[in-house]
């Protein structure tokens, strides 16, 4: 059985469809479906069926696109063995963050990783909706990812998820805003003002519904911007206020953050691996430096 054909399906499943894993893969969508193709005439039974103009994995194709998991890490184990025994472990890893994460992480992760000899490390930044932050592992070695306080998002995608800190939002409000000088802010003196979220099916738009609960009126939604950056701007010029991260928020002159009462409002930030990756000796040192960066702060 063809390793290549098994890790070709899998991204197929993970990625809901051919041209999405060739993307991935760095293939035709040609090449996917003969791969494809291939391990059906091996296996015996259809492992893809047409739908509309498009393919999707069968029962079966499902199936083994699973088991291919375990063939994966099983042969990075294999090579990790080997590694063990040629010295300190060298390689390039990827690393991709959301882009208040990347503020804050990668600036010293960068530093700690640049005293490992042999270690590469390639960064990007990538603001995708909460769903979407598993199909990153399959072109990224560790995706940094966040999730709001008791959502278990990852649980069900048989990914590693290393956990590395809590990060609690304030409510940012212009220098000059009735609430500036409080201690904290109940949700109930939040309504009728203007907000400043993110989009739907964002991690901080889901705590923006729990503080709406929490004051019994919907939020009066101004501007919807994700860049916190400029999020925080639009607060500082009076266009409206709006939850920001503690740690990377605040800086502007403009802007007072007030912590939040009555609601638990934080995000939990995870490090997604795939679990054949986290089998490589050079994932498991940069992670190591994560897991160390994010204790320190």
């Amino acid at each position: 059985m063809d390793v290549r054909a098994l890790e070709t399906l899998r991204a197929v499943h993970r990625q809901g469809g051919v041209t999405a894993a060739a993307a991935v893969l760095h293939l035709t969508p040609s090449a996917v479906s003969q791969q494809v193709a291939a391990l059906t005439r091996e296996m015996g039974v259809p492992l893809t069926e047409r739908v509309g103009r498009g393919l999707r994995l069968t029962l079966a194709g499902q199936a083994l696109a699973e088991a291919a998991v375990d063939v994966a890490v099983a042969v990075e184990r294999a090579r990790s063995a080997c590694a063990a025994f040629a010295g300190r472990p060298a390689g390039t890893v990827r690393v991709s963050a959301f882009q208040s994460a990347a503020q804050l992480l990668l600036p010293g992760l960068l530093d700690r990783v640049a005293r490992l000899d042999g270690v590469t490390l390639e960064c990007s930044d990538e603001d995708v909706a909460q769903a979407d932050f598993p199909a990153l592992t399959d072109r990224v070695d560790v995706v940094i990812a966040h999730r709001p306080d008791g959502d278990a998002a990852w649980r069900d995608t048989g990914l590693r998820v290393v956990p590395l800190l809590r990060e609690a939002l304030d409510v940012a409000v212009p220098v000059g805003h009735r609430l500036a000088g409080q201690a904290e802010v109940r949700p109930a003196e939040l309504v009728d003002e203007d907000w400043i979220a993110v989009r739907v099916g964002f991690p901080v738009a889901q705590l923006l519904d729990a503080v709406a609960a929490g004051s019994g009126a919907e939020p009066r939604i101004a501007h919807r911007i994700n860049d916190f950056n400029v999020a925080e701007a639009l607060v500082a010029a009076g266009h409206g206020i709006s939850l920001l991260p503690r740690h990377t928020a605040g800086r502007q002159p403009g802007v007072r953050l007030v912590p939040l009462a009555g609601v638990r409002a934080g995000r939990r930030i995870d490090a997604l691996v795939r679990p054949d990756h986290a089998e490589r000796l050079v994932v498991r040192r940069v992670l190591d430096e994560l897991v160390a960066l994010a204790a320190a702060l």
